[in-house]
């Protein structure tokens, strides 16, 4: 069984939160895309953890993870992360973690690229988290990123290094009028890490494989959301990498399987961190009340998430893209405070009342169409069952599962391993 969880909106969905719950009856939990420019928050019996590389699977002991050659790796971010979770307790050694030989690395001269450039544009940025995410991807298809299996082979990689930095030093001095990329230190770098991951290092799809033919339950997890997909995303405001299920079995390393269920992760409410049109953003005290009861803060970034009212049109367009079988829905109980709530039903956009999602100025252009149901004002994060739901919150989930057209399977209700409600 091939199962991926996947984020329906602009990331921050609660996906790491769901993986850890699932995760429960699977062997192995695969990042497939992405680096560390986003996190996953997870709260269980033992502590909170913020996850920013490593698959949200890491805290279960039955687990094996792995780091797909769809990701890019900042080596010394992954070093920090497992350091920081050892020293809680957990378990992290080549047996449990596998990082594929094909992964690209995020090097510091990549954080520095993204930095000068997004000084540079000044208010016209992106938005980025400034993690070199886009410049690493970037030399991934110009053929001058270093991939992880090149650790396994310093001479090989000394040498090709050396073209590599002075295409960047050029790049560097004369486009920012910055210093050069030291050789020495970046040689240096990459010996470092070399001598500290090596032994992780493998050919995940032969792993991967092997594991299929022994029928072993396979999880994949997303980063961000299908609104953050660098080809069906609200692009440039996106990230650098397909954050779709269909890239799943591709970025994990097993481009000829299929994926057997797809969960998507949807917020109660909407959320995003960075730039780029939200159409239903709030403003003002009705945003800070929201941010404030939502704790909706970035789990990579610390930045204030931007919050708003469920846009069914949005999340209409995620299920459809991520081709969701199923729902997860996040984050209900932050809502228990309102007397009404906002749905986003439709976009106006040049005085067109539209219920598919639009790209580019048309969507920076549109304004929310909004109806609203009635609040239900009581705690609901002891709720169990969809019996004991007040009849106002179960209203507002089926409503939310007839808009998107998809049926909503789990209610999260707080952010602990058990506040959540099987609906079906």
């Amino acid at each position: 069984m091939l199962t991926a969880i996947v984020g329906i909106n602009w990331g921050d969905e609660g996906k790491g939160r769901m993986v850890d719950l699932l995760s429960e009856s699977q062997d192995i939990v695969v990042r497939y895309q992405g680096g560390n420019n986003a996190g996953h928050t997870v709260v269980n019996d033992t502590g909170e953890y913020i996850l920013n590389l490593l698959p949200s699977g890491i805290l279960r002991s039955n687990i094996t993870c792995v780091m797909g050659n769809g990701m890019a790796i900042d080596l010394a971010h992954l070093d920090g992360e497992i350091s920081r979770l050892r020293e809680k307790g957990i378990t992290i050694n080549p047996d449990n973690l596998k990082i594929s030989d094909r992964a690209i690395i995020t090097m510091p001269y990549h954080v520095r690229l993204d930095c000068l450039e997004e000084d540079r544009l000044a208010g016209e940025k992106y938005g980025s988290t400034r993690r070199g995410i886009a410049p690493v991807y970037g030399d991934k298809y110009l053929k001058k990123a270093i991939r992880m299996g090149e650790l396994l082979d310093l001479e090989s990689i000394a040498r090709r290094l050396k073209g590599i930095v002075e295409y960047k030093t050029l790049t560097i001095e004369n486009v920012y009028n910055s210093d050069p990329v030291s050789y020495d230190e970046m040689l240096n770098y990459l010996k470092k890490y070399a001598a500290i991951f090596s032994d992780y290092i493998c050919d995940v799809g032969l792993y991967l494989t092997d594991a299929i033919k022994k029928d072993k339950k396979i999880m994949f997890e997303a980063q961000l959301g299908a609104l953050r997909d660098i080809d069906f995303g609200i692009y440039p405001y996106t990230s650098s990498s397909s954050t779709l299920a269909a890239y799943a079995p591709i970025g994990a390393g097993i481009p000829g399987k299929k994926l057997d269920r797809i969960i998507g992760i949807m917020k109660a409410y909407s959320s995003c961190v960075g730039e780029g049109p939200f159409t239903t953003e709030m403003f003002g005290e009705e945003a800070e009340m929201l941010r404030g009861v939502g704790k909706e803060i970035g789990a990579a970034t610390k930045r204030p998430r931007r919050v708003g009212a469920f846009d069914a049109v949005a999340s209409r367009y995620g299920v459809l893209v991520q081709g969701a079988d199923e729902l997860a829905l996040t984050k209900l109980d932050i809502l228990s405070y309102m007397e009404k709530i906002p749905i986003c039903t439709g976009y106006e956009v040049d005085g067109e009342i539209i219920r598919d999602f639009p790209i580019g100025a048309r969507l920076s252009r549109a304004k929310p169409v909004y109806e609203y149901m009635p609040g239900w004002k009581c705690d609901i994060s002891g709720c169990r069952t969809k019996e004991s739901l007040p009849k106002a919150a179960l209203d507002y989930i089926l409503y939310l599962e007839s808009l998107v057209d998809c049926p909503i399977t789990y209610v999260s209700v707080g952010p602990e391993r058990d506040a959540y409600i099987l609906m079906k």
